[in-house]
């Protein structure tokens, strides 16, 4: 992938986001300087996919939705070149099969060497509490090797709330963890769940989050249909 999009915006949007958000950041020297890693984060605004590879000294590849890379006419056009300037990957995360294309597309980050962003949860917190891990994460951390930095995000859903295009100036915090490595069988699946499940603790234990044992779209989809 052209890095040239990726480092003008980053170019551009650094001292911006030093001056007005005062990014407090902790433990950014877990993140390793070379070779395949993963990020993964708890996910409260769409600003974390913006400040977090801001203050990460390597580029962060994301997996995204590849709705993001095909609406029409112009504003579909600037969507998508965005979403290429912040480094992120078109993959079909609709379930299933097409899952495993994101999974197949993730090891082939990790496998050249690069750093993987990840948010376990699948989609944002509906309401500001960590949810339940989707396990994938826990078959590229298997298959590929590769460490996992556990990160915290602080206060991201009330600089950008859902729905909300102009950011408060607000200060901005992250906490990177140590990393985790995880090997073994990625075929059994009550294994995949209990290293998720440990991933997914350790971001709790340093956002102080309080934990849902449930998937976020299944919350949000029962709150859509308490409303309708």
């Amino acid at each position: 992938m052209n890095n040239l999009p990726y480092g003008i915006l980053r170019a551009f949007l650094t001292p911006f986001l030093m001056i007005l958000f005062r990014p407090k950041v902790k433990g950014l020297r877990n993140v390793p300087g070379t070779g395949p890693v993963i990020i993964a984060s708890n996910h409260l605004s769409f600003s974390d996919s913006i400040f977090m590879p801001l203050v990460v000294p390597r580029k962060v590849t994301f997996l995204a939705k590849s709705e993001y890379f095909t609406s029409p006419g112009p504003k579909g056009l600037l969507k998508k070149l965005t979403f290429i300037a912040l480094g992120q990957v078109p993959v079909d995360r609709s379930g299933g099969r097409r899952s495993e294309a994101a999974l197949i597309t993730g090891l082939k980050v990790l496998a050249e060497g690069k750093c993987l962003g990840i948010y376990p949860e699948g989609t944002r917190s509906p309401d500001g509490r960590l949810y339940k891990g989707r396990t994938g994460i826990a078959r590229l951390a298997i298959e590929s090797g590769a460490p996992i930095i556990p990160v915290a995000m602080f206060n991201t859903e009330k600089i950008q709330p859902t729905g909300t295009v102009v950011p408060k100036v607000m200060r901005v915090e992250m906490i990177f963890g140590e990393p985790m490595y995880f090997e073994g069988d990625s075929s059994d699946l009550l294994y995949l769940r209990d290293v998720t499940d440990k991933i997914m603790a350790t971001i709790q234990s340093l956002s102080g989050q309080v934990y849902v044992d449930t998937y976020a779209t299944k919350a949000k989809k029962s709150a859509e249909e308490a409303e309708g």
